[in-house]
């Protein structure tokens, strides 16, 4: 009879946890307001089937931007511009974004949401091509923050483009490495699932970073260079 009650118990704390975490998620959302273009921006994404970050998340790129004093900020996956506005509004006012994606028409909605949202031609350099092909064109140690929201499957070659795009103190960001819970599950798990398991491996491994995975959204990965 005690161990069943145990179990009973325990099943009811576990839910009353999953329940104060959904309420907690929630008001992280609530907590950060959103203005018409974003707003705009995020029922764009929906439409051709993308998830941007969660309002939560988008506030953490914008004080994570800030904190750094970003002036010169990478994006790998532009989306239709619902994570570059954030980062945009924590950067400098001189900052610019450069933001990579293989779909044009994304980039084209993403370029109305900056100019909506009322940042200036200039703070933004939209560059179409395969992110892999694109990031060694860009300087070495030349930027402050480099951002990634892009295809899980080359996650570890983000790592290690970014390692040398950012300056010492410098700031990289993963969104979604919890994949809807898949990256902590058991059980089997498809390719992109286990390469999100490498890179926050290697991530918390590594002498060269001072990491910590945020439980906002669907998981932010950041690390900061030494």
């Amino acid at each position: 009879m005690e161990p069943a009650i145990r179990r009973r118990r325990g099943r009811g704390r576990e839910a009353a946890i999953s329940s104060n975490g959904q309420a907690s998620w929630t008001l992280a959302d609530a907590f950060v307001t959103e203005d018409e273009p974003l707003l705009l921006a995020r029922d764009r994404a929906r439409e051709a089937g993308l998830r941007p970050v969660t309002p939560a998340a988008g506030s953490v790129l914008r004080l994570l931007a800030a904190s750094v004093g970003a002036k010169a900020v990478a994006e790998i996956g532009t989306g239709t511009g619902v994570s570059g506005v954030h980062l945009l509004h924590g950067m400098r006012a001189d900052g610019v974004l450069t933001t990579v994606d293989t779909e044009p028409e994304y980039q084209q909605a993403a370029r109305q949401t900056f100019r909506a949202s009322g940042f200036a031609v200039n703070r933004a350099r939209l560059i179409p091509g395969p992110a892999l092909d694109v990031l060694p064109r860009l300087a070495d140690r030349g930027y402050d923050l480099v951002f990634c929201d892009a295809d899980r499957l080359e996650v570890l070659e983000y790592l290690a483009e970014s390692l040398r795009l950012l300056r010492p103190g410098g700031l990289v960001v993963f969104a979604g490495v919890l994949a809807n819970g898949r990256t902590v599950g058991t059980g089997p798990q498809p390719t992109e699932v286990l390469r999100l398991r490498e890179l926050i491996r290697e991530v918390r491994e590594s002498e060269d970073l001072v990491s910590s995975l945020l439980p906002v959204g669907d998981g932010l990965l950041c690390a900061a260079k030494r």
